[in-house]
């Protein structure tokens, strides 16, 4: 990223394949005036909101209050990890898309679980929502494809490294790692970051708000969620601090193999701008190209992964809630087929992990691996 300086946005072609988006905002549209639907949450989305947070804090009440002091505990710190990410997913992250409800108080109210999860809201909406969304795939733009550079290469335009050659076996121990990080060290670098870089005023916040804010919510956190286990629970210290361990290791590993095989895949373009900060192409046609969907007909898996498997669906309309995506993917699909544009979808879910490792292969082992300028 440009942490150096203050941001400069690039600017995507508006002439090129811009009328595929125009007609698929328009279909969309349609769709949910027809159906006289809203394109926020449902009851379903209600309920679903109220298993992820049940399947987070009930093991947690049930480890500090129920009196389990053998090895048994992890078992449900493992459950904890399972919600923690379920809650990242399918909860939190439509809230702090504004795709929660069509209220920005109830986003805001709901987009606050990452507070209990460990993370800081604000940053969570610049790296996602600012960076990742507007410049998918965009090497020094988007921080999802820009992971410590000596561990792992996610992008063909940055730095390749010797041990790189090994890391499509390594890769998915470091995911495991992803939200620790975010308690540990990785919201207050961003704050630093999104200072420098004049990101913060995106969020209405001053670096010293900000910074305050991010300590306070450390602090409650710490309280809850690693305080009390330590004093309540009977089981030895050092099972709970497994345990606890284990949570954010399920937590970060689900995470990392849900969104990884939606943009470092092979059939991703990583467009790179021009000197003069110009993007070669339309943004939504850009989208398409490095973006892929799987799994789209398991239910089950869609429900849990908060519709993320149409990650597709998910970029073109951020805004709109995920339990819409499955029927939008219809509309998306017939558009992108008429207007020539890629639409990239993997038939299962092993499938996009196996492609998923393939590229980590390719970017380890080849300086240009498939990208184009």
């Amino acid at each position: 990223m440009q942490s150096n300086s203050t941001f400069s946005p690039l600017q995507f072609a508006k002439n090129k394949n811009a009328e595929f988006y125009k007609v698929l905002r328009q279909r969309v549209n349609s769709y949910f005036k027809t159906r006289n639907i809203s394109r926020h949450a449902n009851a379903s989305m209600v309920f679903k909101t109220v298993v992820m947070v049940a399947l987070y804090l009930t093991p947690f009440i049930l480890i500090t209050t129920s009196g389990i002091g053998s090895w048994w505990v992890l078992v449900l710190w493992a459950i904890m990890g399972v919600g923690m990410a379920g809650c990242g997913l399918s909860v939190m992250h439509d809230a702090n898309h504004g795709a929660y409800s069509k209220n920005p108080a109830v986003n805001s109210f709901i987009g606050k679980i990452l507070i209990i999860l460990a993370g800081n809201p604000a940053n969570w909406r610049i790296q996602h929502n600012v960076l990742h969304h507007t410049y998918t795939n965009v090497s020094n733009y988007d921080e999802d494809i820009a992971p410590p550079p000596a561990i792992l290469r996610f992008s063909p335009h940055t730095k390749r490294y010797k041990i790189h050659r090994f890391q499509h076996f390594y890769a998915y121990f470091f995911y495991g790692l992803m939200t620790i990080t975010w308690f540990i060290n990785k919201d207050y670098e961003q704050a630093v970051r999104y200072n420098k870089m004049g990101l913060l005023e995106t969020q209405g916040l001053t670096f010293k708000k900000h910074l305050r804010n991010i300590i306070v919510n450390k602090v409650v956190y710490a309280s809850i969620f690693i305080a009390l286990p330590f004093i309540f629970s009977p089981a030895a210290w050092y099972i709970t601090l497994i345990g606890y361990l284990l949570m954010q290791f399920i937590t970060g590993f689900i995470l990392g193999i849900i969104f990884q095989p939606a943009h470092v895949v092979p059939t991703s373009t990583y467009p790179l701008p021009t000197p003069s900060g110009d993007v070669e192409a339309d943004w939504a046609v850009s989208q398409m190209y490095n973006t892929a969907n799987f799994a789209k007909e398991s239910r089950l898996f869609s429900w849990y992964a908060g519709g993320l498997n149409y990650q597709v669906e998910h970029h073109l309309f951020p805004n709109i809630c995920h339990i819409h995506y499955r029927k939008l993917s219809e509309i998306v699909q017939a558009t992108a087929q008429e207007f020539e544009v890629p639409y990239h979808s993997y038939k299962t879910f092993m499938g996009a992990l196996k492609e998923h490792t393939q590229m980590l292969y390719k970017l380890g082992n080849q300086d240009a691996a498939q990208a184009i300028h």
